[in-house]
This record gives structure tokens, sequence and C-alpha cells, in this order.
């Protein structure tokens, strides 16, 4: 019964999502009331677990998530995510520049949204396309490749951010194990859908739309901007402190107090934020400064009560005792590793398809098994990269994402479909066979 429940509880959350146009954070709440009612925890328990796993989720994550909002923000307005995408597309060769947009990408997007990252690209790449006279979907779905990855997969990006507190790991060993991935994945994927293009697999009559007029809209980037260089360190300098922490507990049977407190992802993207402050400074002035963090708290908002709900949402199916059930009911001891990854994943899959949010998906997958992953012996951090994967599949015309490239890029909606989506759709399926292979090595 209580898998039936669950499977109403997400019926109601999809739902009013899709059905009634309900905020997701709302639907969730409602959804966790309905799961710990039905499932015995009396009104007041389930108001006490809805309360403490929103408290604890946003006491693991809120600033960090803040934080790292900020540091984006202020390296995307000062000019600095231009000049390294600049600065990587310049240092390759001509053969390899599509591959190195896609790169330039993931490496913007793991401090910045993905659409900023797009924004920011997209009339770099297009430009790069034709002097190699290749057809638009080859640059733009370079873009989209190499920044859903990061976005997906590298804090502190509110998804990866989160998976270390729900699945209960090291925030160094995502951070590890998403670059490598990730950055494989980018290479993997881009090789893959340039050879769909190189089939035929576009049309430009049909895929792309004529009466666009400036597609590719338009980037203000202000006068000497920071170098590529010196824009890295605001993205690079958080996740060393965080990999110190990490290598510590490896040297030493109890971390120092030093290391702990340095590693902290509330120092390590305090620090980060305040270097991007100082990088911005060679751009913009203190008002445009607070300008570029007010904006961006804003935009934290929404991330965060989603992220809150969706903690609330797991402890709730934690207090249940459903993880226990799922584990009996859909993974054998044989076949443990294999059906706890492809679970997490295609329950990824379904969140992200009916809802159009990756965030969603991943984080309400993660809090869904984290309970199961407990009894395994499965690392913690497959788990996340199989979620995460599953919520990278299969975005849609219910995703802002899909219009904002499709619209920007100048396609039709066929075309964000053989971009976008299919893009996308390759890059999780490349994640999960990276993940099945070393959920069964390490």
């Amino acid at each position: 019964m209580l898998i039936v429940y669950l499977v109403i509880a997400l019926m109601i959350m999809l739902g009013l999502v899709v059905f009634f146009k309900l905020n997701v954070a709302i639907s969730l709440v409602i959804a966790s009331l309905f799961m710990g009612i039905a499932s015995g925890l009396g009104l007041v328990g389930t108001i006490e677990g809805i309360s403490d796993g929103f408290a604890g989720m946003m006491r693991d994550l809120g600033i960090p998530i803040g934080l790292g909002v900020i540091l984006g923000k202020l390296i995307s307005d000062s000019g600095g995510a231009y000049s390294i995408a600049h600065a990587i597309v310049k240092k390759t060769s001509e053969k390899l520049a599509l591959y190195s947009i896609g790169l330039a990408a993931f490496v913007l997007a793991i401090p910045v949204f993905f659409d900023v990252a797009f924004l920011i690209l997209v009339p770099l790449a297009v430009q790069i396309g034709k002097q190699l006279n290749k057809s638009l979907p080859y640059p733009v779905g370079a873009i989209i490749i190499g920044a859903a990855l990061s976005h997906t997969l590298v804090p502190p990006t509110p998804n990866p951010l989160a998976a270390a507190s729900i699945l209960e790991f090291d925030l160094g060993l995502m951070i590890l194990v998403g670059t490598i991935v990730g950055f494989i994945a980018t290479l993997l994927t881009i090789k893959m859908y340039f050879w769909f293009l190189d089939k035929g697999f576009w049309k430009k009559e049909t895929d792309e739309d004529a009466t666009v007029e400036n597609p590719y809209g338009n980037l203000d980037i202000p006068e000497n901007p920071p170098s590529a260089w010196l824009a890295l360190i605001p993205i690079i300098l958080p996740s060393i402190m965080i990999l110190l922490g990490s290598v510590g507990n490896v040297i030493f049977e109890e971390n120092p107090e030093i290391i702990t407190f340095l590693s902290d992802r509330i120092i390590a993207l305090l620090i980060g934020a305040l270097a991007a402050y100082l990088v911005a400074a060679k751009t913009l002035n203190k008002e445009q400064r607070d300008a570029s963090s007010s904006e961006a708290m804003q935009a934290t908002g929404i991330v965060l009560l989603i992220t809150g709900a969706g903690g609330a949402f797991g402890a709730i199916i934690q207090g249940t005792g459903i993880d226990q059930a799922i584990l009996d009911i859909f993974v054998s001891d044989a076949q443990s590793t294999l059906s706890i990854i492809l679970l997490s994943f295609f329950m990824g899959v379904l969140f992200r398809t009916i809802t159009g949010s990756g965030t969603v998906a991943g984080i309400t997958t993660m809090t869904i098994m984290a309970g199961v992953v407990a009894g395994t012996d499965v690392q913690p951090v497959w788990v996340a990269m199989a979620s995460l994967s599953g919520g990278l599949m299969l975005g849609h015309v219910n995703d802002s994402g899909f219009w904002i490239t499709t619209k920007i890029a100048g396609l039709t909606v066929k075309g964000g479909l053989k971009t976008y989506t299919t893009s996308e759709a390759l890059a999780g399926i490349i994640v999960l066979l990276i993940t099945l292979i070393g959920a069964h090595i390490f």
C-alpha cells in the first residue's frame, strides 16, 4: 500500500503541475501532505515531517545555492564568462573548434545557469559555424550538450549540490565524479550528435525558422572585461577548497579543524562569491555589482523553494518506510546495483518528461532513492549520477530551456526537438552507460 500511496502522491504532484499549472513547490507540499496522512504519520506528524525536511534541506543548501548564483551572475555580467569562452575557442584548431565550443559551454554552465551560458555563447558559436561551413545545429547542439551536462552534474548548480546532502556522501566526490563524467560525456555526445547530423538528420527547410529577423539575440559585453584566467578564479577556488576536505579525509584519520572549516560548502562558495566581486570590479562599479547580486538572489528564490519542498517530500517518504518497500520489490540481491541505477534513471526520465523541470526530476528522484541506497552496497554518487542523467532526458515543449534555445537560435519546433531534445537525450544515455560502468567498478 505504501507503493500505491507513493504512486498516487506522484500523480497528484504531476497532475497539479501539468493540468492545473500550479507552482511545483506548492504541488510538492500537497503531495507530501497526502503521502504522510495516507501512510499513517498523522496530521501533526505529517506537518512536522514537512517542516523538518524543508528546514534540513535549507540548512544544508540555502546559503550555498544563493552564493553560487551570485558568483555566476557577477562573472556573467562583468564579461568574464565571455572571456572564458573566447579563450577556450581561440586556443583550439579549426578542426576542433566546434568541440571547443561545447567545452566552453561546459565550463561556463558550472557557475551560471544553462540559459545564460547559451545566450553568451550562441553568437560566437554561430559565427564559428559559418567560418567552418557547418549548418546551424552543429554549433547550437555543441552548446546545448556542454551546458546541459555541467549544469546537471557539476556543483554549485542546485541539483548536483543537493545530491551530496540528499544521498549523504562527500560533496568533493560529486565535484570530482561530476566533472570527469561530464567532460567525457560532453566529448562523446558531441561526436555522436555530429554523426547523426552527418547522416542527414537536419533539414534546413523544415528545421530552421526563416521568419526570425534576429535569431541570435544581442549580447552586451562590457568594455575591457576580465581576462579568462582572472574570471576562472571564482569558479576554481571553491572547488579546490571543497576537494581539500575530501583529500584530508584520506590523509588524516580526522580532518584538522581548519581544513573542515575551509572545505565547508558555505565557506568555499562565500570565498568564491567574494572573488567574483573582486573580478567584476574591473568592469562594474559598486552599484552595478550590488544590482547584479540582487538580481541573482531574486532568481534564487524559486530554486530554493523547489529544493526545500523536495526535501520535505523526501522526509515524508523516508518517514513512511517506503524506501525498504521499494528495495524489497524492485531490487533483487543478485542485481541490486543494476536495478537501483536503472530505477533511478527511469524515474528521473519520467519526472523530467512530464514536468519539464530537470531540478524537479533530479531532486524528487534522489529523495525517493535516498533510503533505498542506504540499505545497499551501491556508492551513492552513482545513484546521484543516474537520477540526474534521467532528469536530463527528453526535455521538450513543456521545458523553458527548449523555448530559449529554439527561439534564440532561430529554429522551428521540429528543429528544437532535433537539437535540444535529441542532444540531451543522447547525453543522458551516455552518462547512464558511464554510470553503470562506474557503479560496477567502484
